[in-house]
Order: structure tokens, then C-alpha cells, then sequence
């Protein structure tokens, strides 16, 4: 009996000594397999390869397509630059077929966009004056001084509006960060914010939710946003011009919307065969080697830029008779324009288009140019017209300047 029980434990023993053996074995071979692991991941991920790739990308993704570069499209080209020379034109509408190159011309027009002076960091781009009148009407305010604030020389923003924006995204809201760690209630801006005194882009305009549709139509007519919500109570200037693209096959702009726009530029699919051939062979260039592209037209760039600029300067000197804006009026009311501002859109752009010619009096040669980009939204709408609206404009222009019978 004694011998049996003395088998026992030693066969109890050994059974324990085994498992142990085996436990400290699987915890090895888990504790080896895992440094393999870890050793192959130290190995496979280099961070320097991933960083150079990234940065690689991100440089070429940020390059955007020279805007003197552009094959053909003079209408929306010139559309786009007379609203730099002069923002009260009221903005672009450009409508036209897919893939003519609408979203890539109004993305190049950031890099000949001159500089505009703001109050150093200021969120609003708001002037020197500007600012002084905000916050000098704030209440409990101290008067600030003038030589104490800096200012600095940013290039005119372009900031785009996708479809899917929220209304608090475009007009702004609370800093949920700073109400959380600090317990305070702030104001964090919104993309109507960083576009004052620049240019909003919408591209798919005609897609728009209707609630951003009159969210951007009552600031628009405003020129200042206006938040309340959440205890929060903010205005801010918020002058922008606005530019839209867009394809008509795809749905029609509310009427309310399309009437803001100043100008309406119409875009056709090219059908000169060596322009064709021309766009395939830039556009192949700039994707193999953006940074040589943009040096190659560097120069071209830079003059049109400054073009702009001596014709912004040389705005307020052109002047025009009465003889041509009663032409202008009698145009818009042969045409059954509605409202005036037919005449006010038709008047500034004429101005802008003498100036960016060099030329400091405008003529019935400059309105003739512009006329279709002006008045082919504004004509109203006739379901048994046959007549397009480019020949209608072309052809009460004719009457007005006694080159054809009137019918």
C-alpha cells in the first residue's frame, strides 16, 4: 500500500513537471516568434522610403495647370480675368460640356491672382481699415493703434465649395475644441470666411443643395455673413466673387441663383483637330514633369499677371459718353431684360474690358465683345424660340448700332 502511494506521487510529480516543461516550451517558442515579428516589422518599415513617396505625391498633387497654358476657351478665360480686374462684375457662371477643362481653368487662375494687404493672420482677410472698424466697435474695446498692427501680402484666395459641404462647414460654427478644454464659447470659421475679397468656387453649381442655394444668395446680396447659434452672435465681411461650373445636361441652376452671376461663359467641346492634338500633348507634358511645365511657362504666367495689375490700376481713369450707355440701356430693354441689372453688369464689365485693353474710354466695340456674356442668362426663357441667344443679342445689337433694319 505504502509503494503505491509513493508510485503516485511520483507519477503526479512527473505529470506536473511535463506540463510545466511544456508551458515554459509554448511560452518560449510564442516569445521567440513574436521578436521575429517584431524584428521583421523594425526591418520592412523604414519610415525614410514612405516620407519621400508622400512628400513626392503631395508636390505633384499641388501643382495646378499654368492658366496661360490653356488650349482655346477664350470666353470663360476672359470671363474669369475681368473679374479680377474688377469683383463688382458679380462672378462667372460657366456651363458647357464634360471634360472641356471648366474645373481645371478656374483652379489655374489662382497663380495669376495679384496680392492683396491684410491684417497679418487675420482669419476674415480683412484690411487694415477693416479690422480697425471691427474691433473698435466691439464692446468694452480699447482704441488699438494703427502702427502697432502688421500687415502682410497674401495672394487673392480661391477656395472651393464641394457639393457635399454642411451649412456649418460654409458659414462656420462653435469651436467644439475650445468649448471642450477651455470651456469657452468661440467662433471657428467657416469657407465664406476664406474667401473674403477672394473667389468661391463651386463646381457641379447646378447640383447644389437648395439650403446652401440661399444660404449663399442672402450673402451674397449682403456681402456679410451672419451666425447665430449656440449663444454665438457673429458678423464678418464676406465679399467674394463667386464662380460656378458646371454641365446643363445634368439639371438647370434655380433662376434666383443664376440671376447673382454677373457673367454666364459658354463652353463647347473643341473641333480643330491640331487644338485637339495640342491639349493631349500639354496635358501628357505637365503630368510627366509639372515642375519643368510650370518653368517652361513661368514668363508667360508672370506677364499676364502683371497685365491684370496695370489694368486694376488703370480702371478708375476709364471713363464712358452717355451716347454709349444709352445704347447699353436701349439694348437691355429691346432684349425684355428684367430688372437693371443687365445695364449695371453690362457698364462695369465694359469698363474692365477697356482697361485690361490699355485703353482709357470705353466704346460700343468693348460692349459688342462682352454683350453675350452679360445678357445670355438674363433673356427670359421662351419654350417656341428657335432663335439662339448668343444670334438674339447679336442681332438687337445690330439694330441699336443702325447696322440692320430694325423688322
Amino acid at each position: 500500500m505504502i509503494l503505491k502511494v509513493h508510485r503516485l506521487k511520483v507519477s503526479t510529480k512527473r505529470s506536473i513537471m511535463t506540463q510545466t516543461e511544456t508551458a515554459a516550451k509554448k511560452s518560449a517558442a510564442k516569445k521567440t516568434v513574436a521578436e521575429k515579428v517584431k524584428a521583421d516589422a523594425t526591418v520592412t518599415t523604414t519610415p525614410e522610403p514612405k516620407k519621400a513617396v508622400k512628400s513626392a505625391a503631395k508636390k505633384k498633387s499641388g501643382l495646378a495647370f499654368p492658366f496661360t497654358a490653356i488650349v482655346g476657351q477664350e470666353e470663360m478665360k476672359l470671363s474669369l480675368i475681368l473679374n479680377i480686374i474688377d469683383p463688382r462684375i458679380g462672378g462667372v457662371l460657366v456651363m458647357g460640356h464634360r471634360g472641356t477643362g471648366k474645373s481645371t481653368t478656374v483652379r489655374a487662375l489662382a497663380e495669376v491672382l495679384p496680392f492683396i494687404e491684410r491684417v497679418e493672420g487675420d482669419t476674415y482677410n480683412r484690411t487694415l481699415e477693416q479690422y480697425l472698424e471691427a474691433e473698435d466697435g466691439k464692446k468694452g474695446s480699447k482704441p488699438l493703434d494703427p502702427r502697432s498692427i502688421k500687415t502682410e501680402q497674401i495672394p487673392v484666395p480661391v477656395v472651393d465649395l464641394p457639393l457635399g459641404a454642411t451649412e456649418d462647414r460654409v458659414c462656420g460654427t462653435i469651436d467644439i475644441e475650445q468649448a471642450l478644454t477651455s470651456g469657452v464659447k468661440a467662433f471657428e470659421p467657416g469657407l465664406l470666411a476664406q474667401a473674403n475679397r477672394g473667389f468661391l468656387y463651386i463646381d457641379e453649381v447646378n447640383l447644389l443643395d437648395d439650403h446652401l442655394v440661399d444660404v449663399l444668395l442672402d450673402v451674397a446680396a449682403s456681402g456679410k455673413n451672419v451666425v447665430e447659434r449656440e449663444g454665438i452672435s457673429i458678423r464678418h465681411p464676406a465679399r467674394f466673387v463667386l464662380v460656378g461650373s458646371g454641365n446643363p445636361e445634368e439639371g438647370e441652376l434655380r433662376p434666383q441663383l443664376l440671376d447673382r452671376f454677373g457673367l454666364h461663359a459658354r463652353i463647347i467641346t473643341i473641333l480643330d483637330i491640331a487644338k485637339r492634338v495640342e491639349i493631349v500633348k500639354r496635358r501628357r507634358e505637365f503630368d510627366d514633369d509639372p515642375d519643368a511645365f510650370m518653368k517652361k511657362y513661368n514668363r508667360e504666367q508672370q506677364k499676364l499677371q502683371k497685365k491684370i495689375q496695370q489694368a486694376k490700376d488703370l480702371l478708375p481713369e476709364v471713363s464712358m459718353t452717355d451716347s454709349v450707355l444709352t445704347d447699353i440701356a436701349r439694348l437691355c430693354m429691346n432684349l425684355g431684360i428684367d430688372g437693371h441689372r443687365g445695364e449695371l453688369t453690362i457698364t462695369r464689365t465694359a469698363f474692365a474690358h477697356a482697361a485690361f485693353r490699355g485703353e482709357k474710354v470705353v466704346t460700343m466695340k468693348h460692349v459688342q465683345e462682352i454683350a453675350g456674356l452679360c445678357l445670355r442668362h438674363r433673356l427670359r426663357k421662351d419654350p417656341l424660340e428657335t432663335l439662339d441667344a448668343g444670334e438674339k443679342i447679336d442681332r438687337e445689337l445690330a439694330k441699336v448700332l443702325g447696322e440692320a433694319e430694325a423688322v
